[in-house]
């Protein structure tokens, strides 16, 4: 199962980062990613970094890698459960 999940999960990044014109006109623009990340084309840079981080986590999910890498990360913020 998670096979299949991270196959979706990097299939939707993919989309995400090829049809990132058609994702921003069917979802419209975003105030925040137009103020802070540029003037005319932050909305497309931030559905472009959501697609590289969908794919990000897809792998991880495909390679079984994703308990490791969030206990290493955010595990540290929790400490440790021995």
């Amino acid at each position: 199962m998670r096979i299949f999940i991270g196959i979706l999960l990097v299939a939707a990044g993919f989309l995400l980062n090829w049809k990132t014109e058609a994702v921003v006109q069917f979802t419209g623009y975003n105030d925040w990613a137009e103020q802070h990340l540029g003037a005319e084309g932050g909305t497309r840079l931030l559905t472009k970094f959501i697609g590289i981080v969908f794919i990000f986590f897809g792998m991880l999910a495909i390679t079984n890698l994703y308990k490791g890498f969030l206990e290493s990360t955010i595990g540290a913020l929790f400490g440790s459960r021995m």
